[in-house]
């Protein structure tokens, strides 16, 4: 295994092929020079998320994104549009709730018209009034079709109860009402402030000398200034459990029922996540979805899908457990879960499980940063939570240093079954017994 993990660490992206730089105007830059390609692939991050909306106007710092690619002062949407697709490149933004996200790719010959239009559309949006509009009529048919989705319908309302009054638990779309109130003036606005290089970080890899990427980096945003961006919002502390929740959102006419259980789970920097990956990975994830797939799916019959995953971000976490079953069986459904949560905090798991699962995460690693776009996410990750640049060179071992005594107390730190948000969407079938 030691040798396994030497190989590994040679070909997997660290602090000797990572070059690092911080811009006069205090972006971080990350680049990662891989030759054996001829593309480039950019992700980059802003502070300006949907944390900064007011509760009225849900969905502003969405909006605001959307609305950058759709026409600058030196581009309007037609001529971005036409230089993106005769070069073969594309850009795209999006929000969330800590931060503006953009993704970008082409060739790397084609680094400089990427990283113009990049510039144009951070520093210099126009907002079209016709193209507001347009988008506006597209992101209020996005939230009907959203609000018919059980499962959509069912994680909105889970994130609502478990981060009471919080960032975490607000749709980063919105809804229908707040969509509509927000105005032009609001979208500038919120541009004008939350736009800026104070905490943006930007990671490039692909065919091109780290020194080079800088260098087209630091021409098109090294002079980016805004003297009213804020300091970093402080997010409110996150409530906890003290019993359980149950709801049902009833949705007319839906053969199936979706189900979302859980409770908070560690942030992504805390001793705690590794033990819970692993963890969450043995119980609703590894082959057909872990012992809860293996339970409520294969041998109750009575789910078309049901699995758990471990949502982590900088200030808190989510620990989920989801099945999609009949109405009719919402019930025994929640039951099988909540008996599976039992056990894994009652008997650690088995030495073939650990050691299984951890040979599957470690063999996923080197197939996830096979393209460009894998090892530009995976340098982000390290970067935006501060793992440090070796983490993934690390990672191997981090995993096998994790004991089944490890999960068990881990596992009991976070999972009660006593103390879950449990909610479904679709059709009302034991509604009462449900939220009773």
């Amino acid at each position: 295994m030691h040798g396994q993990n030497l190989i590994l660490r040679n070909k997997i992206p660290g602090p000797e092929t990572i070059k690092g730089y911080t811009l006069p105007n205090g972006i971080s830059l990350l680049c990662f020079s891989n030759m054996a390609t001829e593309s480039i692939f950019l992700v980059g991050l802003l502070d300006s998320g949907s944390s900064y909306d007011v509760q009225e106007k849900l969905g502003l710092a969405h909006f605001t994104a959307a609305m950058l690619i759709r026409g600058t002062v030196q581009h309007n949407f037609r001529e971005i549009h036409n230089y993106l697709e005769s070069a073969g490149a594309s850009l795209g933004f999006n929000s969330g709730v800590e931060n503006t996200w953009f993704r970008g790719r082409a060739l790397a010959t084609d680094l400089p018209l990427l990283m113009d239009i990049l510039s144009s559309c951070l520093r210099n949006p126009t907002f079209p009034p016709e193209y507001t509009e347009r988008l506006r009529g597209q992101l209020l048919a996005s939230l009907a079709i959203r609000d018919q989705d059980t499962a959509e319908v069912a994680s909105l309302e889970y994130d609502r109860i478990l981060f009471d009054q919080h960032p975490y638990g607000r749709p980063v779309d919105g809804t229908k009402e707040t969509i509509t109130r927000i105005t032009l003036e609001d979208i500038f606005t919120f541009h004008k402030k939350y736009y800026g290089p104070r905490n943006a970080v930007i990671v490039i890899t692909g065919a091109m000398q780290a020194d080079k990427m800088a260098a087209e980096v630091k021409k098109s945003l090294g002079d980016w200034e805004n003297p009213h961006q804020p300091f970093p919002k402080s997010l409110p502390k996150i409530k906890h459990l003290h019993k359980t929740v149950c709801k049902h959102i009833q949705i007319p006419k839906k053969s199936q029922t979706d189900l979302v259980l859980g409770t908070l789970g560690p942030q992504r920097t805390s001793p705690d996540y590794m033990p819970a990956f692993i963890g969450n990975h043995i119980l609703g994830q590894f082959g057909l979805m872990g012992r809860i797939g293996e339970t409520v799916r294969k041998q109750a019959n009575i789910a078309y899908h049901a699995s758990s995953s471990l949502n982590a971000w900088s200030k808190a976490g989510s620990w989920e457990f989801v099945a999609g079953v009949n109405p009719n069986n919402l019930i025994t459904a929640i039951d099988l879960i909540k008996q599976e949560i039992q056990k894994f905090i009652i008997e650690p798991v088995s030495e073939l499980e650990l050691s299984d699962s951890a040979s599957h995460l470690i063999g996923r690693l080197p197939i996830s940063l096979e393209s460009n776009a894998g090892v530009a996410n995976a340098i982000l990750t390290m970067e935006r939570f501060k793992l440090g640049l070796d983490y993934y060179q690390k990672y191997p071992g981090l995993l096998k240093g994790v004991s089944a005594e490890q999960i068990l107390e881990t596992a009991r730190r976070y999972l009660h079954p006593e103390k879950l948000v449990i909610v479904s969407a679709g059709s009302n079938t034991n509604r009462e017994k449900h939220e009773n």
